[in-house]
């Protein structure tokens, strides 16, 4: 059974959140603060993380930063009041998966989890498929992605990111597409969040950040030089 960790300071909120995904057939634990949240974390394995920004004693930026810190890959959603546009962009940039503004509807919330586990949780297949770029190699069997050898740390929303692109390299992709297929959702996303992660790919792809090229006025290509 898939296992979410809700963490927010507000219990009607938890209670909201718990009865839709429960509903839906998701196990749920609740944490109060940012602080059970990370001892929730070291020792259970969570399939995704729902977390809230404003909390007491450790709120949820702190929270976030300490997930990735760890190194934990956990898919990470933030829960965010409404025109707190620097926290959601925070939020992407500091490894957050996705975000949902409050107050938010129990469609949205099934809709944004639904998707997020559809491009993280394991996939029940034989093999899987390598892009190789001079010493850039991305294997979707792994989840993995090497540079001269060094495995190199992304979010599963950076993974599929880039698998995304190199599936389709060298046409030029608008934000818009990229929406649909990576994030499985049109209405509900926005044209920020594409260019935060790709902004935070390519500070992980060191040398190979260039290899995704901005086309103005349409979105991003990937464009790598063998």
């Amino acid at each position: 059974m898939v296992k979410i960790l809700v963490v927010d300071d507000e219990p009607r909120i938890r209670q909201l959140i718990r009865e839709h995904l429960e509903n839906e057939g998701f196990a749920c634990t609740e944490a109060t603060d940012g602080s059970a949240a990370l001892a929730q974390l070291a020792g259970t394995s969570f399939d995704l993380v729902l977390l809230d920004i404003m909390m007491p004693f450790v709120d949820g930026m702190t929270c976030l930063r300490e997930i990735r810190a760890r190194k934990l890959t956990t898919p990470v959603i933030m829960l965010t009041a409404r025109g707190e546009e620097y926290d959601r962009v925070s939020g992407l940039e500091g490894g957050a998966d996705d975000y949902i503004v409050k107050p938010f509807s129990p469609r949205e919330l099934v809709a944004r989890v639904k998707a997020v586990l559809n491009r993280t949780l394991p996939k029940e297949q034989s093999g899987g498929e390598n892009f190789v770029f001079r010493d850039l190699v991305i294997d979707t069997a792994s989840h993995s992605v090497k540079i001269a050898g060094e495995e190199i740390s992304l979010t599963p929303k950076e993974f599929d990111l880039l698998v995304f692109l190199a599936h389709n390299r060298g046409l030029a992709l608008s934000r818009e597409k990229i929406l649909q297929k990576v994030w499985n959702y049109d209405y509900y996303g926005e044209d920020r969040t594409v260019d935060t992660h790709i902004k935070m790919l390519r500070s992980h792809l060191g040398s190979h950040r260039d290899d995704i090229a901005t086309v103005w006025g349409v979105g991003y290509k990937f464009d790598p030089a063998n």
